[in-house]
């Protein structure tokens, strides 16, 4: 059985150590076929005060997580 367990320790290692190598040599197949978009007028979406609505929901989601975290629960024990 420890030989058993050795070879499948042996076998995923060896899966771990060749799978990047063999990524990285194989001839990249998709070298046409990027497509490429055309932004309307030079404006992203940060341009037009659509990053002031992000921040807002950052807030108030930051706001959120601290009144969840102080719960207002008090930790007193429950028992006499």
């Amino acid at each position: 059985m420890k030989f058993l367990k050795k070879a499948v320790v042996a076998a995923a290692a060896m899966s771990m150590v060749t799978a990047p190598v063999v990524a990285s040599a194989a001839p990249a197949q998709f070298d046409g076929v990027r497509a490429d978009t055309q932004v309307q007028n030079g404006m992203a979406f940060g341009e037009e005060g659509g990053s002031w609505i992000l921040l807002l929901l950052a807030g108030l989601a930051i706001v959120a997580g601290i009144a969840i975290a102080a719960g207002g629960s008090s930790n007193a024990p429950t028992s006499p």
